[in-house]
């Protein structure tokens, strides 16, 4: 529940909608410039926008071939197609099929991805490195660490530089490293200065020879804004450690907004909004990803003016794994007791409500060179469908999220690929299944290769195949 915005004095209006509480005066806008004081009342300054609707003539629908889409999923992919690179001639098959009484037409190939790499997500609070440290596998750079999520930690693997730019050695361990992952195998990555850590796709992680176990629930001021009620009567105070942001409830609007009584209890680290702190500690495998392995260490002060003996105490990182209960004695010393059940069952929601921790693994490539010519005859009008939502793209049969701007770079989830999706050739260079499915009119209007295409029975005659469970 949020609280209702009070007018403190008049004219000024004070804002929640984040830590920053600002108190604006009326005819003004708060520190983000999307709410202001409009009367009295707090009003969001941005309208709310309402899509026009298009005619019906030029709307595409979403792409799932279940729901009688204009534009479904192909029914064959480019894995095992073959490649006919440099695609001065027209690609491996062009397959003319129907699709709700619509002519449709699915260019296939298996692309050389020269310009590609390997976006990774991986669930932990656990210390991997330094921002832009360098990531090695069998002693070679192949990449390097790049922002914290929420939760997560990417990394950014391979790209041509890696692949062509350094040493032989160089290029073949980054292709073999990004082969393994695309394949939904495990890799070995040791960042310089951080963490040994082992990546599979759809696997949780291993941190220096430790399965991680799950995702943190927020940081430490986000958990406090979900549990602050249910601790109110277990705890005077409660502590949650996290590496970004710890939060300290008492002192939190989450506290306040409880009528929570002031603890006296101050945290290291920089005090950034009521209740919210950074750089309580450095990095490391300890609570909440910091380098603390006894919480109290983060204590940085009691006030006895303020603090009171029999105090009681929580402290939890932010995925309940580590957790101590405290109560302060006649010197307003911390003293650890048992945790009673109501808190071991506080602690325990905080573990239920986090995630499972997982590795996941992006394939990001430029479709683009001479493979663009395999579809048609003029690239640069196949690159404009793409855009304007003619010409679906995808990746082994499975959605891709096409970048803005220029060229076709896409991103596909390697977890909804078959497995041994993907090939290698020795330039190096990545191999990828690549598919683009557009009316057999809209092809025609490309200036495709019409006349190659045959239908998906021909293919199923001529050609070895599988087909997927």
């Amino acid at each position: 529940m949020n609280a209702v915005p009070e007018i403190e004095e008049p004219g000024i209006v004070r804002c929640d909608a984040c830590p920053v509480v600002c108190r604006i005066r009326e005819g003004r806008a708060g520190a983000c410039d999307r709410y202001a004081n409009v009367a009295g009342v707090l009003t969001r300054v941005d309208p709310l926008v309402i899509a026009g609707q298009a005619a019906p003539e030029t709307l595409v629908p979403f792409l799932h071939g279940d729901e009688g889409s204009a534009l479904p999923a192909p029914s064959i992919t480019g894995i095992g197609s073959g490649t006919t690179y440099p695609d001065y001639k027209p690609a491996p098959f062009i397959v003319a099929s129907k699709h709700a009484g619509i002519d449709m037409i699915t260019v296939v190939t298996e692309g050389i991805f020269s310009y590609c790499g390997v976006k990774v997500k991986i669930d932990t609070d656990r210390f991997l490195g330094p921002e832009q440290a360098a990531v090695l596998a069998n002693g070679e750079k192949v990449g390097h660490v790049t922002t914290a999520e929420y939760g997560s930690q990417m990394l950014s693997l391979g790209g041509v530089n890696h692949l062509t730019g350094g040493s032989k050695k160089e290029g073949n361990v980054t292709c073999d490293t990004m082969l393994a992952l695309c394949n939904k195998l495990p890799a070995e990555l040791v960042v310089e200065g951080g963490a040994t850590i082992v990546v599979q796709a759809g696997k949780a992680p291993v941190v220096n020879g430790v399965r991680e176990q799950r995702m943190r629930v927020g940081c430490g001021s986000a958990a406090i804004g979900m549990f602050a009620p249910q601790w109110r009567h277990l705890a005077d105070e409660v502590i949650v450690i996290d590496d970004h942001i710890t939060g300290v409830l008492s002192e939190h609007q989450g506290g306040k907004y409880l009528d929570m009584k002031p603890a006296g209890i101050r945290v290291r680290g920089r005090r950034s909004t009521p209740g919210r702190y950074f750089q309580v500690a450095g990095h490391g495998g300890g609570w909440g990803g910091t380098d603390v392995t006894d919480p109290l260490e983060i204590i940085e002060k009691i006030d006895p003016k303020t603090a009171w003996p029999g105090l009681r105490l929580l402290m939890v990182s932010t995925t309940g794994e580590d957790a101590a209960y405290f109560v302060l004695d006649g010197a307003l010393k911390p003293q650890p007791v048992e945790m009673p059940a109501a808190v071991r069952a506080a602690v325990a929601r905080v573990e239920e409500n986090c995630e499972p921790s997982l590795c996941t693994v992006l394939f990001n490539a430029g479709a683009g060179g001479s493979l663009r010519a395999g579809v048609t005859e003029n690239p640069v009008r196949l690159t404009l469908s793409v855009k304007d939502a003619l010409t679906r793209v995808t990746c082994g049969g499975a959605p891709v999220y096409v970048w803005p701007g220029g060229g076709i770079t896409f991103m596909v989830d390697v977890s909804a690929m078959p497995d041994n999706s993907f090939g290698y050739v020795p330039t190096p260079a990545l191999v990828a299944p690549i598919e683009f499915t557009m009316r057999r009119e809209h092809y025609e209007r490309l200036g495709g290769h019409v006349a190659e295409a045959v239908t998906l029975e021909q293919v199923l005659e001529r050609t070895a195949h599988r087909r997927l469970g």
